[in-house]
């Protein structure tokens, strides 16, 4: 007697389980929306990490991010060369100019919600500015494949063209940052399956309706591969690239792709 293989599907949420994950990505948006508006030259990481709690707490929520594995901040607070996980630091003081990634996660009532987005200090540069647009637009682009049937390499070579496709519509060059990329995402910030940034298509487990992953695309000028500072947290490019980083918590539904983390 034969044995069937088991089939292999990324976990689903039901409808209702969804609209409580958009509750908690709501206010990770919200947060994100108001460390933008605070964020100018002379404002530290820390105040914008102050922001995002005090926004968090006020909407009934935790900051997701406080005390996760040790880490010490409300947001990931990376400026210019940092890709992710940049520490809030008082000393930490934005210029103009500056390219600011901030990630942020909440937690309310058990189910999380988790996004990044990259913006300018006042003026950037015109190659700053190509390098953040088109990061949002892999991001946009790449979780059009976040939909039931697919896999979730299918998601992975969905980011990867758009890169490549980013580079002609963006003109910059850009490194996939190696080693970084989603996750799965639900009553814990980390769950499986892990989701890289590239990749073959058709591999992995199936998306059905009601998978949720956190979809992050990681993009620099320059170099793929990246150091880790002496804070245990703070990746940087390794040759002192700037990079970018955009994440929306997405849902496949028969709809199609559903953002859980907007930011109205």
């Amino acid at each position: 007697m034969g044995f069937r293989k088991r089939r292999k599907v990324i976990p689903a949420k039901t409808p209702g389980e969804l609209d409580a994950m958009q509750a908690a990505g709501e206010i990770v948006g919200k947060a994100l929306q108001a460390v933008k508006a605070h964020a100018a030259p002379g404002v530290s990481t820390l105040e914008l990490d102050q922001v995002a709690e005090e926004v968090i707490r006020a909407c009934g929520a935790i900051p997701t991010f406080k005390g996760y594995e040790g880490f010490p901040g409300s947001i990931c607070a990376s400026v210019n060369e940092e890709i992710v996980h940049g520490i809030p630091n008082k000393d930490a003081v934005l210029l103009e100019g500056d390219l600011v990634s901030v990630d942020c996660g909440a937690t309310l009532d058990g189910w999380v919600g988790d996004s990044a987005w990259t913006f300018g200090i006042g003026e950037i540069s015109a190659e700053a500015q190509a390098l953040n647009e088109a990061t949002e637009w892999v991001l946009m682009e790449g979780l059009k494949a976040m939909v039931p049937g697919n896999r979730l390499t299918d998601v992975s070579h969905a980011l990867e063209l758009a890169t490549r496709k980013a580079e002609q519509k963006f003109g910059v060059k850009l490194g996939i940052v190696d080693g970084y990329g989603g996750h799965g995402i639900g009553r814990t910030m980390h769950e499986d399956p892990w989701l890289p940034n590239e990749g073959k298509p058709g591999r992995g487990p199936e998306i059905q309706e009601g998978s949720v992953l956190a979809i992050e695309p990681m993009l620099t000028l320059g170099s793929v591969d990246s150091i880790v500072l002496e804070d245990d947290w703070t990746v940087v490019t390794d040759d002192d690239s700037l990079a970018s980083h955009w994440e929306h918590t997405v849902a496949a539904t028969s709809g199609g792709p559903r953002i859980l983390t907007p930011r109205y």
